[in-house]
């Protein structure tokens, strides 16, 4: 029987393309294992991880378990050992043909951008790019919404179905929308990194885990592309997502920008962070893009978010209001980045972040 995307009803469960490099599974997959399995749970179905690779570990496919998947698609093949879209689309599509899922999830990574709606248009469904929020739950999108948006939520009619929800910022940054996929399926999404929370390693979960080896059908005459060579640049990148400590500076070190960031970075340092920056700093060229926190740029989740002058717009708010403790420095006592902070202080970033870096750094010696 042909494959029918409109035949929503034949459609179940919930997947997770977990990308690897080089043997490495990606921290992306386990953060999507462990939304899916939120997604999944509400369902009521299976989540299951897809693994492809040439010499896959099978110890990296069942630790996918770990993360929430109860099954995991091995597809190992020598023509998988590089990502070519060809050779990726084809199995993909090969697989969802076969088993049909009603959910695929794909990291927003260079790999993930590229192959995701390649696929969906070979399948013939739709597909929401760069999401930052999923939910299944109606319930739990209206709470979603009554503290990100300014819907009124109460007096609002929602239509109960279990279509995922797909939400993602739109024009710049300055709107967020929520896209459904009714009448096709599978539901596709490409998620961006770091902005679902990894859960906890489970032991237990990764031993139950069910290994399913594909066998893969794929010659050299399905990849109409030759890879040559591959070559790795090493690019200095900031790493935020996986910080524990970030300092950012937004528009208020406009009167001397490149004081500013060295504040930033002395007080980075002597954190053992890294140095963050709000869209408007990025946007003046004062600090490069990898930096960028915020709906446009990283979602990070780190132990210790510090402010230097972000006045906290809600487009930079999406991107570190899950900071486990926030502390702001801004002149304006009005800000709104203060109703999001753990500590706030009324001042000018010039003078407060260096006494913040001494007196830090008087402490830490001390205690040496």
């Amino acid at each position: 029987m042909a494959f029918n995307s409109k035949d929503t009803a034949a459609f179940k469960g919930v997947w997770v393309f977990c990308e690897q490099r080089d043997g490495v599974i990606l921290g992306t997959g386990y953060q999507l294992l462990s939304e899916g399995r939120k997604l999944a749970d509400d369902l009521g179905v299976e989540l299951c991880g897809v693994l492809l690779g040439s010499g896959v570990n099978e110890q990296f496919a069942k630790a996918l378990g770990g993360y929430g998947a109860d099954k995991v698609y091995v597809c190992d093949h020598p023509l998988l050992k590089d990502y070519t879209t060809d050779a990726y689309t084809k199995v993909l599509c090969d697989l969802v043909e076969e088993y049909k899922p009603e959910i695929f999830l794909i990291g927003a990574t260079n790999i993930g951008r590229d192959l995701g709606p390649r696929v969906a248009a070979r399948l013939h469904t739709g597909l929401t790019a760069d999401c930052t929020h999923l939910d299944i739950d109606v319930e739990k999108y209206k709470a979603f919404l009554k503290t990100t948006s300014t819907i009124d939520v109460d007096n609002t009619k929602f239509e109960d179905s279990k279509n995922l929800k797909m939400t993602r910022p739109a024009f710049g940054g300055h709107l967020m929308a929520t896209i459904v996929c009714p009448d096709y399926r599978p539901q596709m999404s490409t998620v961006r990194p770091g902005v679902m929370q990894t859960a906890p390693y489970n032991e237990e979960t990764a031993a139950r885990t069910q290994l399913v080896k594909i066998d893969v059908q794929l010659s050299e005459s399905d990849i109409h592309v030759d890879l040559i060579e591959i070559k790795k640049s090493a690019k200095k990148l900031v790493d935020l997502i996986g910080a524990d400590v970030v300092v950012a500076v937004g528009r208020g070190i406009s009167a001397n920008p490149k004081r500013g960031i060295e504040i930033a970075e002395e007080l980075a340092n002597v954190l053992g962070g890294v140095v963050g920056a709000s869209r408007a700093v990025v946007d003046a060229g004062l600090i490069s893009q990898d930096h960028q926190v915020g709906q446009t740029g990283k979602t990070v989740h780190p132990k210790i978010y510090v402010a230097l002058g972000i006045s906290g717009a809600i487009q930079h708010l999406a991107g570190m209001q899950d900071s486990e403790v926030i502390i702001s420095v801004n002149k304006n006592a009005s800000a709104p980045i203060f109703d999001a902070s753990t500590y706030g202080i009324v001042g000018d970033l010039f003078k407060v972040g260096p006494m913040l870096t001494e007196a830090i750094a008087k402490y830490k010696a001390a205690k040496a």
